[in-house]
């Protein structure tokens, strides 16, 4: 009994391993202004700040997926808009996922952004 139950537990199919995340220098963004259709592909480094329209786009950090593993990416960032009140919190602030944008997006009423990958 206790020999079959060894080579069964030996025998059994190990578990899937964790995703892991690596950190990334910079983003691709796509920028959408709603009012013209115009999408633009942005260049974002990880400590600077990228702009689009009336948008501040600054990014924190952004992770990427090992080459051996499904591609996504998962980018912190905080995005401003010139246009709205003096003390206004920003349009956005927090994680973008490439693979769920959904999941946590922008809300404005004229810009989309959206993740594509890291770098």
């Amino acid at each position: 009994m206790r020999r079959a139950l060894l080579l069964a537990l030996l025998l059994a199919p190990l578990p899937a391993a964790a995703q892991e995340w690596v950190p990334m220098r910079s983003a691709r963004l796509q920028a959408l202004d709603k009012v013209t259709a115009r999408i633009t592909i942005l260049d974002a480094r990880v400590g600077e700040a990228a702009t689009f329209g009336s948008l501040t786009i600054n990014l924190r950090a952004c992770n990427g997926r090992p080459q051996d593993e499904v591609p996504d990416a998962a980018a912190w960032m905080e995005i401003t808009d010139s246009r709205a009140p003096q003390g206004s919190p920003p349009a956005f602030r927090g994680w973008m996922f490439a693979n769920a944008p959904g999941v946590n997006m922008l809300e404005h009423p004229v810009y989309d952004i959206r993740v594509l990958e890291c770098r």
